[in-house]
This record gives structure tokens, sequence and C-alpha cells, in this order.
């Protein structure tokens, strides 16, 4: 019988890999993690949790801003230090970063610093900072070695011009205008970002919507809304050209018609989606297979190969093995690869019923069918709108934005999906999720009291909309 070093080697620490090392630590294996840089990998480092402590710093800013005229309170000499305003983003980081550091040690993992490449199923050769290399080996292998953001050609992040997500988080100053490439997720979080502490944001984006992935009424509400608070959006437009002066950035852009025009800004940001971190890694070797550079898994999470059986014991999670890119996709990923390589009975993860948050405000939120999926796949249906103007709770939080959007199956009256656009949408979809996963009806969610008053009811009051019961509307 073969001797290893390890039961389970992790590559990488993020959050596709540091669940699956300490879920595989839990089950009683003796497990090591490579990584190179520090642990938390993206998310926790330069993606969700330091965006978000940026984005509450915009929300408290806002507030200010408008609080002598609609909260009665007054004060002198409102101000941003904008260096504390990033120094409080990288300050959480660190500390959660540490609180993995420390659930690492509790779990007696290894953590080995360094570059991890495949040499066999069962091998990685490490290479450190010094340019040492050792090789360790291990019974299974769980990839996860996340995405980085994509790039335009020949025009990298320099962190004053050109700015990728990373760079935008960091900067020593607050840009008098920006140029924003790409209105998903995180182009529209740093647009509100930036708009919200004073620079003039331009936003360009291919697709004819802003948030092009989210219901075509969630996208358009955003855009209403933003568009009065002097935002300037380019959709149905592509980038020809991005010029670096000496001062300053100039981007032409181009309209589906043909029509040219150029945008002028500080600087510019990239925010044009991901790329698989699977080079240099023996992915090839191995005939692990690969689509448009992310690697192909089954629904254990384990690898798919050239040679069936031939990789059995490594699995990839998280970022690398496809879309979406979640984090938190990534960390129930890295449980169940654990689990099925501990010989658990792992639940495959339900794809259609993943929630998708973007932490703008007011913020947008959804899981399952957009209308116009339900009705390219052929499924009667019926719609359930509740604006949050009717809303006790909205009225009462100065809050009005935005609306809950149910579309619910005719037939069965299943709910096939939602989409919320308001100030809590991140926090009230978790409802729909576990309603769906349970099997939840439009009948059931009208008829489940909610407590009053909540942002929970216009979920309540969006399904008694479709159900024709609404009390309130």
């Amino acid at each position: 019988m073969a001797s290893y070093d390890y039961d389970v080697i992790v590559l990488g620490g993020g959050p596709g890999g540091y669940p699956a090392a300490i879920r595989s630590a839990q089950l009683g294996m003796k497990v090591a993690c490579i990584e190179r840089d520090r642990l938390g990998g993206i998310c926790l480092n330069w993606g969700c949790i330091p965006t978000k402590a940026l984005l509450k710093n915009a929300e408290i800013y806002h507030t200010m801003q408008i609080a002598p005229e609609e909260w009665g309170i007054a004060y002198d000499n409102l101000r941003v230090d904008f260096t504390r305003v990033i120094k409080r983003s990288r300050d959480v980081s660190d500390r959660v970063v540490k609180g993995v550091e420390f659930l690492f040690r509790k779990n007696k993992i290894d953590w080995i610093k360094g570059f991890g490449a495949l040499t066999g199923k069962n091998s990685i050769e490490v290479t450190d900072a010094e340019g040492k290399k050792r090789t360790v080996t291990a019974k299974n292998i769980v990839i996860a070695t996340g995405a980085r953001a994509r790039q335009l050609p020949n025009l990298k992040p320099d962190g004053k011009q050109v700015l990728s997500s990373t760079e935008a988080m960091i900067m020593d100053h607050i840009p008098e205008s920006m140029t924003i490439v790409g209105a998903g997720a995180i182009g529209m979080e740093f647009a509100y970002f930036y708009k919200t502490f004073g620079t003039k944001v331009s936003v360009v984006e291919m697709m004819p919507n802003i948030l092009p992935v989210e219901d075509a009424e969630v996208s358009a509400e955003l855009e209403k809304i933003y568009k009065k608070q002097g935002y300037q959006f380019f959709t149905n437009h592509k980038v020809n050209d991005v010029k670096l002066l000496k001062k300053g950035t100039k981007v032409e852009i181009e309209s589906s018609d043909g029509k040219k025009q150029t945008l002028e800004a500080e600087c510019v940001l990239v925010a044009i989606g991901v790329q698989g971190n699977t080079e240099n890694m023996g992915l090839e070797k191995l005939g692990i297979k690969m689509t448009k550079g992310f690697i192909d898994v089954d629904e254990y999470m384990r690898v798919v190969g050239t040679d069936p059986g031939a990789n059995s014991g490594i699995y990839a999670v998280g970022d690398v093995a496809g879309p979406p890119w979640l984090a938190h996709v990534a960390t129930h990923e890295g449980i169940i690869a654990a689990e099925h390589l501990a010989g658990k009975n792992p639940h495959s993860l339900d794809y259609d019923n993943i929630p998708g948050c973007t932490y703008c405000q007011p913020q947008v939120a959804s899981t399952g069918m957009t209308e116009r999926a339900a009705k390219a796949a052929g499924i009667e249906y019926k719609i359930g709108k509740f604006p949050f103007t009717a809303l006790g709770k909205a009225r009462a939080m100065g809050e009005t934005d935005g609306f809950v959007k149910l579309v619910i199956g005719s037939k069965y009256d299943e709910i096939l999906g939602a989409h919320i656009i308001g100030t809590e949408a991140a926090e009230m979809i978790e409802e729909v999720v576990v309603g769906r996963a349970h099997g939840a009806t439009g009948m059931s969610m009208t008829k489940t009291i909610h407590p009053h008053p909540t942002w929970s009811e216009a979920v309540m009051e969006a399904a008694a909309v479709a159900e024709g019961e609404v009390i309130d509307l």
C-alpha cells in the first residue's frame, strides 16, 4: 500500500481551499494547504470582505450627506479622510485572515508556503519564495487556485491610470473622474463607492443592461436610480482603444450601431470578468480537461480527465472550476470535495438555487430563473412584484427604492426565481433560497406569517400579488 505525506493536500487557501482543508481535518485526515500568499485568497484579502468594508464607509457618508434634510440631524464640517477609509478596509481584512490562520492551527493543518505544481496524481512540487523546491505527496489533492481579473489586451494595471479591483481598493486619493469598463457586480460596486465620495463615474458595458445577468427589470431600475444621481452609463458599447496620457486617460468606445466617442477620465477601472489560475500547474500533463481556462469537474468536484480514472483522488473547487464565481459557492464545493474524498455521501450542489448579490446601494440580489429565462424555456409563469414604496419598514427607514419580484410557475405554483433590488436585498434573498430548497410555493410563502414591520414582509407581499391575495397594494 502506497505511503503518502498527507491524506489531503489542498492547493490554494481561498474560500474554496481553506474550508476543504478544515472539513478534511474535521473528518480525521492529515491535511496540508499550499498557499504562497496570505490565507483567505482573493475573497478575504482583496474581494468580498475588504470591499464590503469600503462600501459601508460609502453608505455612512451618504447617510451623513442627507442627514440634515432627511433625519433632522445637523452638523458642521463633514469631511472624508480617505486614507483612514482605505486603512479600515485593510484592517478588517487582516483580522479575518488571522482568523483563518487560527483555524488552521486549531485543526492541525500544515500551511506550506509556496507555489505548487502537480507532478503526478499524488504529488506536488512546491517552490518557495527563495526558489527552493520540495515535493510533497498525498492520497488526495484538491485544486483551489482561484481566478484573477481579466484585463484588456496590452493594458496592465499600474495603480494610477489603469486599475483592476485590487488597485481600486487601495488608492491614495479620491479620483476626480473614472471610466469603469464592465457593469457586472464588481464594476457596479466600485461605481457606487467612488461616485458616493464625489468621483465622476462613467460605466461602459457591452450588454444591453448594467448587471446583465440580473432580471431586466432590476437592471433597468438600478440604472434609472443611478442616472438620477449623475452616473453615466454606456450600455451596448464596446471599448476600441485606451490611451494613457501624461495626465488622465482617453477611452474610445463604440455603440452597437457603430457610433464612436471618447471618454476622458483620470483613471480607468477594468472589471470585465475573471480567468482561472491554471497556468504552469502541470494540469495538461495529467490529462485534466479544461473549458475556456477552467477545470472540468463532476458533481462531486472530481476533475474530468482524458483517461477516466487516471486522476481519481484529484478534485477542483471554487473559481478555478468555473462559474458561478462566488465565494459561497467555492466554500460549499470545498466541503463537498472534502466529504466525498473522505468516503461520505454528500449532496451535490444545486446550481439552480444559488444566491447572487451586488452590494452597491440599493443592493441587488437574486436566485433562480429570471423572467426572460422562464419565457425562453417555455414555462408558463406568473409574476409577483411588490414595491418598497408600499412597505412600512422601508418608509420608516427612508429607503423606498426598489422592489421584490418573484417568478412563480403557473402550473405547480413553484417559485422559479426571486429578484430583489433594495437596501437590504442581500439579507432578504436567503428566505427564498431556503424556501426553494424545501419546496416552497407562492401560496405557502403568502400564508407564512412574517413579523411586522420588517423587510421580509415584502417577499410575502410579492407572493401575495402573484396569488391575487395582496392586502397592502
